[in-house]
């Protein structure tokens, strides 16, 4: 969360402004409150706002009037509705005028945040990829290697499509990135980019989730509610990890790619839709194909245009430049001094093999910020797992002795060259390791570079 985001709330519940100003203001966001719409239009003239939360239904202005002004007049400015008064026709409406999120009262303190947060991440990338600070063909996507230079061209060419876009890749690596940069890159870009977990839906409400639901559609349905390819109409869903999604699912959603209409649940009226669909995957979906795990047909209408991420492993190039990235990002982020790494510790992460991919890389960094805050980060301060795995990819013809001098090296440089834990640690005494001491050359003679 950015302390530097602000919000402004706009509804005539006092109540309701009074706990969304609460609830957003303890996870540190700054947030000011209007009454009615032109109050909000007053102060939105005078003070610079990223995000407004506006009620549906409000006396003179409604909220929808608010959103087409705001949308007409201040781009950068995002928006959420908020309203007592679902309908299927009002969250088309509203997600057609511009705002990106649609919540319904009562919602939850979690669901409140997480639309937030949400919106607020889709700013930050938005805004990485306007900067100059970035090429504009990276799109706001940290890499200059080879690998992610095609990438990029891929990326640009999807933008330029309509067609389908299938992203491939580890977890970890950035899939739903790619997808945003296809999207923001488009025609597309101003109407709504919306992320679908395949994994969390539920096989019983898929179509529900899918298409939306009318009112008394089914036991629990007390109001119209739109579905995924309603609010994303003339955008783009996100199918990710599609690899799991049910063979339901699987169906459902190539039924809608053939024929792009939806039928909502308890309705027999066609909806027309125009929502492009981009998937991602960890999985081998082709060997999913033969198994029957995973619809052909679908593999192919997915797979129109296949962009695939590599590891981070396999672009060792821009490990340094996430690392630098990322020591930008987090200690303004978490109000801490920038710390630095030693020579030893970065040839540790460049050659570490990140199985979890940027996101590991991502995380460490953030750990290490909070922790050493402006001290030297030395090897002893990266996890054990990765200070051994690094050497553990050893070629086959090298000896015995040669294998176990190396490891009696990484020991020693673990505990900054203390032979008592060293000895404690390789389960030797310290006699022992003396005698295998002698038997090592040095690290740092001339022989050894």
């Amino acid at each position: 969360m950015n302390e530097q985001f602000k919000i402004l709330v706009v509804d005539d519940s006092l109540y309701t402004l009074e706990v969304v100003q609460r609830n957003l203001s303890i996870e540190g966001y700054q947030v000011f409150t209007a009454s009615t719409a032109e109050e909000a239009l007053n102060f939105l003239e005078a003070n610079p706002i990223d995000l407004v939360i506006t009620d549906f239904k409000m006396p003179k202005i409604s909220g929808l009037d608010l959103i087409r002004h705001v949308r007409e007049n201040l781009e950068d400015v995002e928006i959420m509705m908020i309203t007592g008064y679902p309908s299927i026709d009002g969250a088309v409406d509203a997600v057609k005028k511009g705002a990106e999120e649609y919540l319904i009262k009562p919602f939850t303190d979690k669901e409140l945040l997480t639309a937030v947060e949400r919106i607020e991440e889709k700013m930050i990338r938005k805004r990485t990829y306007q900067s100059k600070k970035f090429r504009v063909e990276s799109y706001g996507i940290i890499g200059e290697s080879a690998e992610m230079q095609n990438v990029f061209k891929l990326i640009k060419k999807a933008a330029s499509t309509k067609a389908n876009v299938l992203i491939s890749g580890e977890s970890g690596t950035g899939k739903e990135l790619v997808a945003r940069a296809v999207h923001y890159a488009s025609e597309r870009r101003s109407a709504p980019f919306v992320p679908v977990n395949c994994t969390a839906i539920h096989d019983n409400l898929i179509e529900s989730e899918l298409f939306g639901h009318v009112k008394g559609a089914f036991t629990g349905a007390r109001d119209s509610r739109a579905g995924f390819f309603q609010i994303a109409n003339g955008g783009t869903l996100f199918f990710d990890e599609i690899g799991d999604a049910s063979l339901n699912l699987q169906g459902k959603l190539l039924r809608v790619m053939e024929d792009k209409t939806i039928y909502m649940v308890g309705s027999s009226r066609a909806f027309t839709v125009d929502t492009r669909i981009i998937a991602a995957t960890n999985k081998d979906l082709l060997s999913l194909v033969t198994k029957g795990f995973f619809r052909e047909d679908l593999y192919y209408r997915l797979n129109v245009i296949n962009i695939l991420i590599p590891p981070l492993r396999e672009r060792t190039n821009d490990i340094l430049l996430l690392i630098n990235y990322f020591l930008e990002k987090f200690p303004t982020e978490l109000n801490r001094s920038v710390p630095r790494f030693s020579d030893d510790a970065l040839r540790v992460l460049v050659k570490y093999h990140w199985q979890g991919n940027v996101r590991e890389l991502e995380n460490l960094i953030q750990r290490l910020v909070v922790i050493k805050d402006n001290d030297l980060i030395e090897v002893a301060d990266l996890p054990v797992s990765m200070k051994f795995s690094v050497n553990r990819k050893m070629e086959i013809n090298r000896t015995l002795a040669e294998v176990e001098a190396e490891h009696i090296r990484n020991v020693l440089v673990s505990v900054n060259g203390n032979k008592t834990k060293a000895s404690e640690i390789l389960g030797v005494d310290r006699k022992t390791l003396r005698e295998k001491l002698k038997r090592i050359k040095p690290v740092n003679t001339p022989e050894n570079g």
